[in-house]
């Protein structure tokens, strides 16, 4: 850490010593500075740091490391100890985690790369038309939308394929009929961000309003993390907080996506308790759980270690629950 974390004006201190892709982040959620200044820092996602690292590693072929969901030559069969991190569906969400400006024309060049020549795996799918497997799709239609491509038909095919308790699930191409979380806020992910940013003016698509409804109810008819038969927790891991989350359900990435939803309900009080019950001495929330496979560099300094991701994810989360005002620039 730059210097120790003494409260919350040291905490907005600390993440604003971080990649740009965090500070203009803090600044937009967590401050008052104005939008120029905002734009300001966004602008540098693509020319410092970790956006700029990202876009340097983009393969001429348009991909990132020959794949779309594995590298060139992998399989899901050869997966061993963690997927490998490193191909084009996980480098364009970490790009879309960063916050990079699409309007870029750098980042729209790199994305028109993608959407001219990546392939998917499964069948040879162009990239923007997805594949089979919800978890892929969900993350793919946000993609799609955020960078302003062309995504109706896979938000077609995710409309069609939600399950009857309003979840969804890769399984559910071999027989499964039962929502799976992890499918789940992919899933709602995406089409929330297809939702905002690539409904064409004046249109009205009330079944994606509905769609989202049901989906965001199934989360909360378990409170985010019980199952709805027994109250049992499903998972410890849905309370260890990862970043990056990659398709992994976890209650910190739960609650962000209801912040972006701006749904306030009585079924996240637990979920926020458990993460108010996580801020450490300092003010921080640690890195708890990343998910083993390659990557092209790393975010944070390790499990057990404050995380500046997971900081500002659950402070914007906490402010947006709370109602607080945002914290001053120095």
């Amino acid at each position: 850490m730059n210097g120790e974390v003494a409260g919350p004006k040291g905490v907005i201190e600390w993440l604003l010593a971080g990649d740009p892709a965090v500070r203009w982040q803090t600044m937009r959620d967590l401050t008052t500075a104005d939008e120029a200044a905002v734009a300001a820092e966004r602008s540098r996602v693509t020319e410092q740091g970790w956006g700029a690292r990202m876009l340097a590693l983009q393969d001429a072929d348009g991909t990132w490391a020959g794949g779309a969901c594995f590298p060139a030559g992998e399989h899901a069969s050869d997966l061993g100890d963690g997927q490998p991190w490193i191909a084009t569906l996980f480098s364009l969400a970490l790009l879309q985690e960063f916050g990079i400006d699409p309007d870029d024309p750098t980042v729209r060049a790199a994305v028109e790369r993608v959407r001219d020549n990546a392939r998917w795996e499964h069948d040879g799918q162009r990239y923007f038309d997805g594949e089979v497997e919800e978890c892929i799709n969900g993350r793919t239609v946000g993609q799609g939308a955020y960078f302003g491509f062309d995504v109706d038909g896979i938000a077609e095919l995710l409309l069609s394929g939600q399950l009857a308790d309003g979840g969804w699930n890769c399984e559910s191409e071999r027989g499964s009929v039962r929502g799976s979380f992890h499918s789940t806020i992919n899933v709602l992910e995406g089409l929330r961000t297809y939702q905002r940013r690539q409904q064409r003016p004046g249109s009205d698509r009330p079944d994606v309003a509905e769609s989202l409804r049901r989906g965001e109810d199934y989360l909360l008819d378990r409170r985010l993390l019980r199952r709805k038969s027994t109250g049992a927790i499903i998972d410890d891991d849905f309370g260890a907080f990862s970043f990056p989350t990659h398709w992994y359900y976890d209650v910190l990435r739960a609650l962000d996506y209801f912040r972006v939803a701006d749904r306030r309900d009585q079924r996240l009080d637990e979920a926020i308790s458990l993460l108010r019950g996580k801020q450490q001495p300092d003010g921080t929330w640690l890195l708890e759980n990343t998910h083993p496979g390659k990557v092209h560099f790393a975010l944070e300094d390790g499990d057990g270690r404050p995380s500046r991701w997971n900081t500002l994810r659950a402070l914007r989360v906490l402010r947006w629950y709370d109602g607080s005002a945002p914290a001053q620039l120095s």
